[in-house]
Parts: C-alpha cells; structure tokens; sequence
C-alpha cells in the first residue's frame, strides 16, 4: 500500500490562486473594514484606494496639469504627456498582475508536489499523477521547484516559496532548515508568522521546548493572527503536556474548549464546537475529568425550527 504521510506543518493543498485565498483567509486582515467603517462616517466624502505607485504617479500628474494651466496650445501637449504616462501606468499593472499569476501558478505547482503521493508502488499506466519512492526524494524534487519560484519571483509569492522551501528542507537537512525558518520567523509578514509556526514544532519535536514555549506564546499574543489561536494553543498544551505540567496544559485545553462550547453567531445562536476544541475538551477528560463535565455543547438550532 502506498503511503500518504505529509510534513507536520501547515501547508496548502490547492495550487494557483487558491493560494493566495489560503493566506488571505488565515490572516483575518481587518483593515479593509476599517476603512469602510471609516468612510461610513463622511457620507459625503469619494472613498479612493491607491497603492504607492499610484499616489506618486498621480502626485505628478497633478503637478504636471497645474503648471499647464492657462498655457493654450502648449495643453495639446500636456495632455499627450499624461496619455503616455496613463499608457505606462497600464503597461505596470498588466505587467504587474501576468507576473503575479505566473508565480502564483509556480507556487501551486510546486506545492502541488509537495504533497504528492509517497509509494513504492509504480501509478497505472496512462496516469498523470506524480509519486515519488520515499519523502526524502519528494522533498528535493520540492524544494527545487520552490527555490525556482525564489529565483524568479519576489514579493510576497517568494518569501512564501522560501517559507514552503524550509518546512520540506526539514526532511533532508533539518538543522538548515531549521536555521531557515528562524530567519523567516523574524519577519512580521504572514510567511514569517507561519515560519515562527513551524520552527516551534520543530523544535518541540526535537526536544527543545523551552525554545518552543516563547515563539507559541508570541503568536497566541498577536493582535492580527495569521494562524488561528485556538491552533497556537492546543500546540502549546501539547507541549506542556509532554513536560508533565498537566495544570497548565490542563488550564489551556479548558479554555478552548469552554470558548467554543458557548460561542454564537451574529444572531445568537449557538455555533458549533471546532474539531480542534472537541479535541481540546478530549484531552481535558482524560487530564481533568471533573472540569471536563463543565463544558457542555450546544445544540444548534433547527432551521425547521422546533
């Protein structure tokens, strides 16, 4: 039988722009609606959005037109000007947004063999899906392709290529990796969050988890999570667990679960428990059985009604 097993660290199943969906849906970004709140309190004001390229470019276009004023003929001219700089600004973005697809498309690919299928058995004849002998050679086959997408890209598409790079590194060279991901982890970016991530596990898994302890507590700390810290936490009581601390871990398990068990929706209804807080209120039966009896799920309501 084949073998299935992948890296225990987050990744990304869904190649292309469903990548790009993946860190935009973990990072819960609230700026957008900031703005919108924003605008909502000057009704009267034409909310625009521009990046710093536009903010510069329009700058000197409206510089350009104020010292055309009253010139005459010389505004023929003028505005022959801000066609060729409104045809540049065209050519940017197109260029810009082909650029983006392609390395997003790269980036899919080579996650897409990042979680190919491990087997020692041959696909069937005609099939197109890739399989390699062991992890050892999936991950060189990946981290080449990744390193591809950092040599090709840059931006956001290639720290997170060198975020992919470093986890699947983990299975060939583990203490470069491991540097690695501390490198990354430095960055406040999405990629440096999941690397911070990813290094606590590694850590963790290679016994040092008084290391591990401080990058958890950091990302359960952070005021614009990119990993959700229900996640972040179940990871650091399993820590604590390992340490023989039961009431810390304890204590943290309690807290997810009891969370979860009274949470509700904008209507107020009950909202069903996550798979990771029914896993937080197992460990909690078998660490604390009474506490565990405090915690109760609800039961969702009918949409047939009663």
């Amino acid at each position: 039988m084949g073998s299935t097993r992948h890296l225990n660290y987050i990744t990304i199943r869904k190649p292309g722009i469903a990548v790009l969906q993946f860190f935009n849906k973990m990072s819960r970004k609230k700026r957008r609606f900031e703005q919108l709140e924003e605008a909502a309190g000057k009704p009267n004001e034409k909310v625009s959005y521009r990046d710093p390229f536009q903010e510069k470019v329009g700058a000197r276009v409206e510089a350009l037109g104020g010292k055309l004023e009253g010139q005459g003929k010389n505004v023929l001219y003028a505005v022959g000007a801000v066609m060729v700089i409104a045809l540049l600004v065209g050519i940017f973005y197109l260029w810009s947004n082909r650029s983006n697809a392609a390395g997003q498309a790269a980036l899919g690919k080579a996650i897409e063999t990042s979680q190919a299928l491990v087997s020692a058995t041959s696909p069937p004849a005609g099939s197109t899906q890739k399989t390699y002998k062991s992890e050892r050679e999936r991950a060189e086959a990946a981290v080449a392709e990744f390193q591809d997408v950092v040599s090709k890209y840059g931006g956001a598409i290639g720290e997170k290529a060198k975020y992919f790079a470093a986890v699947n590194k983990l299975v060939i060279d583990r203490p470069a990796a491991i540097e690695e991901l501390r490198g990354l982890a430095a960055s406040n970016t999405p990629a440096g969050k999941l690397s911070k991530y990813a290094l606590a596990q590694a850590l963790a898994d290679d016994g040092k988890s008084d290391e591990a302890i401080p990058l958890l507590q950091d990302l359960a700390g952070d005021s614009d999570p990119i990993i959700a810290k229900d996640t972040v936490n179940f990871s650091l009581a399993g820590i604590y667990e390992k340490q023989s601390k039961t009431k810390e871990a304890a204590d943290i398990y309690f807290g997810i679960a009891k969370a979860a068990s009274e949470a509700k929706d904008q209507d107020g209804k009950p909202l069903p428990m996550t798979e990771t807080a029914r896993d937080a209120k197992s460990k909690l039966e078998k660490l604390d059985p009474d506490r565990a009896k405090q915690i109760v799920e609800q039961e969702p309501e009918s949409p047939f009604g009663s």
